[in-house]
């Protein structure tokens, strides 16, 4: 059953959303949903389903909206494999098959540990019991949806001939898919890919299932793994945009993708991604999650197509090859700079958003328009980079249950004070002012005086967009409420729910720092507000029940 091409299962929006402070919001999901279906991927992993009811309306939606005739945009007339994630247990399971079922194409990817450390510590259960258990839920799984992938966690130190029972097990009850995970990053290319072949070799029935992997980042070798094991015949890579995720991360889709496609020579094989889209992609996700793409990222970082020492330039200059193993436009990153300014009409603004990758019309074009017209009253030229974080900030922060209205400030080495005004959930302008360390930390308790929404910041990042004194500058927050309530247990492992409490960030885009500062804070306390807001219904449903 192994396909001609690579299939690209995508897990942003289940591993990559598990990344501390990488929190979504519902609508945020589908947007990164919708984006991953034209992108070209195969299969989306939309989320947890059982982790808690709005995680399964998530899930749900999704399939509704994206994996039943699929997006405008997507190169295949096949909508995406809609996949929910469940423990090998039967209310997950269940769940995860509502929340799939609306999809053309569904799939519930059930998983249960493997390894000694696993099955001694954390299930306490034998090899006899782990088997049983594998054959169960698979075939479970397999009564609601023909599409089931199996996971056996921490293969990557599991005993190869416990691992060949276990994978048989899951053929035996039917799994389409066996996804062999390095849970915790733990092997190198060679060996991973050497156990590629073993399995191959020694699993009976394995030509009837696809081989998938599953690689995590903690040496830095997630990408490295996964080529190795499509080498040596996995035909599924289980990836996340801009490699977020546990701990160190996830193989990066755009690195595992854009390596198979530059060496098409070696591989001889590769995915049905859109490589124009990736750029795109990896802002989205990198705007909705708060996560900053490191500059020196490969193929989608700032520095990816930059060349300074001047060897590199003059061999540039004479051949572009010289210096470049792919072209930026091939990746959607072009260097093409469009000038818009204050005399620039709607018409113009909206098919340079086009253009972009952000086709926006009727109340969004207005909105994003009359913000781009205030900001040419204050640029001279406003570029690409300009446009993409205006929008961006338009489109991707949270609901608004407050807004900010004004705000001043004055610093010095006297004493910083600020005064902010806001319009709360009421509709009511309130105002309010204090004394910091500093502008940016008096802007800060001057809103909390207000919100009453308690909480640390924990990151505070602040970057100029483009060059220039006049240039937008983009803020980036990371808050932590200060109540516990907040607590969220880990997705997969909810016996660990004291260890971490979940942190939200926020983001804002101004050409004054400050108010850019205090829109990157008051996106992240509404987001706090939205997620509360989000379980009430849930709360309520609760205390109605008992």
């Amino acid at each position: 059953m192994q396909p001609d091409h690579v299939r690209i299962f995508d897990t942003t929006l289940r591993d990559g959303e598990q990344s501390p402070g990488a929190t979504m919001t519902s609508s945020e999901k589908l947007e990164v949903a919708k984006t991953l279906s034209r992108l070209g991927v195969d299969i989306i992993e939309a989320g947890f389903a059982a982790a808690s009811p709005d995680d399964l309306r998530a899930v749900k939606t999704i399939a509704e909206a994206v994996g039943v005739t699929g997006v405008e945009g997507r190169t295949s007339s096949e909508p995406p494999t809609i996949c929910s994630l469940a423990r090998a247990h039967k209310p997950d399971i269940e769940k995860a098959a509502e929340a799939v079922a609306p999809a053309k194409h569904g799939r519930i990817h059930t998983f249960l540990a493997t390894s000694p450390i696993h099955r001694e510590h954390k299930l306490r259960m034998s090899r006899d019991q782990v088997l049983a258990k594998i054959g169960e839920m698979v075939a479970y799984a397999r009564s609601f949806c023909d599409d089931v992938e199996f996971s056996p966690e921490d293969a990557g130190r599991t005993e190869m001939d416990f691992l060949y029972e276990a994978l048989q097990a899951a053929i035996e009850a039917g799994a389409r898919t066996l996804n062999i995970p390095d849970t915790v990053g733990y092997t190198i290319p060679e060996e991973f890919g050497g156990r590629i072949a073993l399995l191959r070799e020694n699993v009976p029935g394995i030509e009837k299932a696809v081989i998938s992997v599953h690689c995590h980042n903690d040496l830095g070798l997630a990408v490295a793994n996964s080529l190795s094991a499509v080498q040596h015949g996995a035909r599924q890579v289980e990836v996340a945009i801009n490699g977020i995720g546990e701990r160190a991360g996830n193989a990066s889709l755009e690195e595992v993708v854009m390596a198979l496609h530059v060496r098409r020579d070696l591989y001889s094989i590769e995915t049905k991604v859109d490589t124009t889209q990736l750029t795109r992609a990896s802002r989205l996700v990198s705007k909705v999650t708060g996560m900053v793409v490191q500059p020196n990222k490969a193929i989608v970082g700032a520095n990816a197509f930059a060349h300074e020492a001047g060897i590199h330039q003059d061999g540039m200059l004479k051949h572009e090859e010289t210096y470049e193993i792919m072209r930026p436009e091939t990746v959607g990153a072009g260097q093409t700079q469009l000038v818009l300014g204050k005399h620039s009409g709607r018409h113009a603004f909206a098919n340079r958003l086009v253009e972009l990758g952000y086709p926006i019309s009727g109340d969004g074009l207005d909105k994003a328009f009359a913000r781009f017209k205030k900001l040419a009253d204050k640029k001279k030229l406003i570029t690409d980079a300009d446009v993409l974080a205006l929008v961006s900030d338009e489109l991707y922060q949270p609901e608004e249950f407050w807004r900010l209205d004004a705000i001043q400030v004055g610093c010095g080495t006297g004493m910083p004070t600020a005064t902010v005004r806001l319009t709360g959930p009421d509709g009511a302008s309130q105002t309010a002012a204090e004394v910091g360390t500093g502008p940016v930390d008096a802007v800060y308790k001057a809103i909390q005086s207000l919100v009453h929404v308690p909480a640390t910041l924990i990151e505070y990042t602040v970057q100029s967009v483009t060059e220039g004194i006049d240039a937008l500058g983009e803020v980036s927050v990371r808050v932590a409420p200060d109540e516990q309530s907040d607590a969220e247990p880990d997705k997969i492992n909810p016996q660990y729910a004291h260890s971490r409490a979940r942190v939200y960030h926020g983001h804002g885009a101004h050409t004054d720092v400050i108010v850019a500062s205090a829109k990157a804070y008051l996106a992240a306390i509404n987001r706090i507000l939205a997620i509360r807001e989000a379980k009430q219904p849930e709360s309520k449903a609760a205390g109605s029940a008992a």
